[in-house]
This record gives C-alpha cells, sequence and structure tokens, in this order.
C-alpha cells in the first residue's frame, strides 16, 4: 500500500439508526446515520413493513385492476 492516500480507517465508529439503536462498527467514517439496521429490517425482524410513498400502492392496484379486465 501507498503511504499517505488511503483514508484512516476507525475500528470504533459510531452508527445510529431511524428507528434508535445505535451501535459501533468499522469505517472510514467517524459518524454514520442509516435508516434501517439489523433490529429494524424485515429480513431480520421476521415482520413486514409497507412504505407508501405518494400512493405508489394504489397506482399499481388501478393498473392492475385495469389490465385485468
Amino acid at each position: 500500500m501507498k503511504k499517505d492516500t488511503h483514508p484512516k480507517y476507525n475500528t470504533e465508529a459510531h452508527a445510529s439508526c431511524a428507528c434508535g439503536s445505535s451501535f459501533k462498527i468499522g469505517s472510514t467514517k467517524e459518524k454514520l446515520e442509516v435508516e434501517i439496521c439489523s433490529k429494524c429490517h424485515p429480513f431480520y425482524t421476521g415482520g413486514s413493513k409497507l412504505v407508501d410513498t405518494a400512493g405508489r400502492v394504489e397506482k399499481f392496484k388501478q393498473r392492475l385492476a385495469k389490465k385485468t379486465k
């Protein structure tokens, strides 16, 4: 590796999630803010979470209904 070309790697970087949990990870940044983590992700929790942005689900259902007629 060349010297002074790579960023400093922090082994104790602080990451905080939108769900409220926080944990330590390794990263080149000191602080990270994430929207979803293993404590709130549906794959790890076993639940499902539907996020409807601007009525996208309703628009899809309307298109699907038109197609089936």
